[in-house]
């Protein structure tokens, strides 16, 4: 059915997150990205800022409607890491770039054989972000 096994497949093309304060949201994701070794974001002519990888794109901007941008109840934006120091470092860089941390401390997480070293965030617009490191069984 699929030329590639879903396995070696990506799920995604992009996601795009609402911003209020495109500046403040531009230093969270720069810092916070770079943590996960990605490039500084890209402004477009309409003032959205992009980040490019081999897995996808991330979209930071002002909603279109005009209305003022929200954090997604329920929602989260998860990003792959190499390393469980490597989601630490993306924590601490969110924090010092203004965002705010949430749920439980950066950790180990358990699903039944899965194990995942894993720390959540909340952007300057309250989006809630995850940085996901799976450990080896």
């Amino acid at each position: 059915m699929y030329a590639v096994p879903l396995k070696e497949r990506e799920m995604f093309s992009h996601v795009i997150l609402g911003a209020n304060d495109m500046e403040a949201s531009k230093a969270f994701y720069d810092a916070t990205l770079a943590a996960l070794d990605i490039a500084p974001g890209t402004t477009d002519p309409k003032g959205r800022v992009f980040y490019r990888s081999q897995a996808g794109i991330l979209g930071i901007t002002k909603p279109i409607n005009g209305e003022p941008a929200t954090g997604a109840n329920g929602g989260t934006v998860g990003f792959a890491a190499s390393s469980p120091e490597q989601v630490d470092a993306w924590h601490a860089a969110g924090i010092a770039a203004g965002g705010t941390p949430c749920e439980d401390p950066p950790g180990i997480r358990s699903m039944g054989d899965l194990r995942l070293y894993l720390a959540y965030l909340r952007d300057p617009a309250g989006n809630k972000l995850c940085a996901l490191h799976r450990l080896p069984a």
